[in-house]
């Protein structure tokens, strides 16, 4: 009997250990669980893109696929962030998760279940679903990595860590789905993709150690509503929202219109958009990268960080618009990615790090609003401009090329020596 018990004694002890080492690295733990994660989302995308342009052959099935994984961004992160700080990030995190779950298996399940216009609407509504549950998983981890933090001081280049892992799953995920696509077929791309959802899930109920009691929920009633938050953040941070917001619509246009400027700077090879996307997210990355390793600086100067990225996206669109050789229009768009990156991932470090406890999930859900918002018109207003002006494209760059360069550079005239006060207790 001793040696059937001490044979069952022996594996808990090892998970136990196990156990106890992860959690004394809980930080890097959950930013691998969601970069991992984050590379299955793309990699889903691209098979589910693959699938329904095989079945219909009708492009606008691929443009409703991405407008319903990010529409409800804009329209629910305002009741995520007001949830989030209601019940707790913790909560809504793991119930987000399982949404996705859920939802990525909805897609897989649509396979072998279904065909033709039954399966492309099961793959849209698996969309439809991880695109609702990724607005509020975003929004409750913005506020729930502050528990995982033991100084102040450490809160911002964790965040801006996580733009790094996310533009290196947007990177690596896409050609992992075609391979994957192509060597197993749909059903066990798909199912892949779903169970890389399950990494967070067990990472969050096994590995984590949250300081709970850091939290502050609102309260039930009008100080609980988006509003409040608006009015109760500071002029600062107003500030930093509406600038976003603006530096987006006139900025934040390349992910719409990526197809056509991969066509227009590198032909019509189907390689195209593929080394265009990536010359973009390796520019995201080297941004987020850079934003991560002076996140305490930047992080109290916005007008110097979100003016000088806006600059420097509109100086590489002007640098586009001037049609040069493709060496040129690939370290332009390179320079895009960075500026973008960090502006975005910069608002959000900002909006985080400078905001009561008590804010931060809505705080994330107004700066989702001002990402979707902005950079959605962004991309419709351009596809226009493209159409309307004689210059087509290369018009269109050099008109809100020229509006971005004006609009950081009056931030950095106005705005540079605008500094935040002390950074607030994670």
């Amino acid at each position: 009997m001793s040696r059937i018990s001490g044979s069952h004694t022996q594996p808990r002890q090892a998970l136990g250990r196990i156990r106890r080492r992860l959690s004394r690295h809980q930080r890097t733990t959950f930013l691998l669980a969601s970069g991992l994660s984050t590379a299955g989302s793309f990699a889903g995308l691209t098979a589910k893109g693959w699938l329904l342009m095989e079945g219909a052959g009708n492009p606008m099935l691929l443009a409703l696929n991405f407008a319903l994984l990010t529409l409800p961004t804009l329209l629910v992160s305002g009741p995520a962030g007001v949830l989030t700080d209601r019940i707790g990030s913790e909560r809504v995190l793991m119930r987000a998760q399982w949404a996705l779950f859920g939802a990525a298996v909805l897609g897989a399940l649509a396979i072998p279940l279904s065909h033709g216009t039954q399966q492309d609407l099961l793959l849209l509504l698996s969309t439809l679903g991880v695109g609702l549950a990724s607005t509020y998983e975003l929004t409750a981890r913005n506020k729930y990595v502050a528990l995982l933090v033991e100084e102040p001081e450490q809160l911002g280049p964790y965040l801006a860590s996580f733009s790094v892992i996310f533009n290196v799953g947007k990177l690596v995920g896409p050609p992992i789905g075609g391979l994957l696509l192509a060597a197993t077929g749909p059903t066990l791309a798909l199912g892949l993709d779903a169970a890389t959802y399950l990494l967070p899930i067990a990472t969050l109920i096994w590995c984590m150690a949250p300081a709970r009691e850091r939290e502050r929920r609102s309260q039930a009633g009008e100080s609980a509503s988006l509003g409040a938050a608006w009015r109760g953040c500071g002029a600062s941070l107003r500030h930093v929202l509406l600038f976003t917001g603006v530096a987006c619509l006139v900025g934040f246009f390349h992910p719409g219109l990526a197809p056509l400027l991969a066509y227009q700077l590198l032909g019509p090879s189907p390689l195209a958009l593929g080394i265009f996307t990536s010359v973009i997210a390796a520019g995201s990355i080297c941004g987020g990268v850079l934003l991560q390793r002076r996140a305490a600086a930047f992080g109290q100067r916005p007008g110097l960080l979100l003016g000088g990225c806006t600059l420097l996206t509109g100086l590489a669109q002007l640098g586009l618009a001037l049609h040069g050789p493709q060496a040129w229009g690939l370290a332009m768009a390179f320079l895009i990615g960075a500026g973008t990156a960090c502006l975005l991932a910069g608002t959000n470090l900002i909006i985080q790090v400078h905001a009561p406890q008590v804010l931060r999930g809505r705080m994330a859900g107004l700066g989702q609003i001002a990402f979707l918002g902005g950079g959605g018109l962004s991309g419709l207003a351009a596809a226009q401009l493209t159409s309307l002006l004689p210059g087509g494209l290369w018009s269109t760059l050099a008109l809100l090329g020229g509006l971005g360069a004006l609009l950081g550079g009056r931030e950095l005239l106005v705005h540079r020596q605008l500094r935040l006060g002390p950074i607030r207790s994670a």
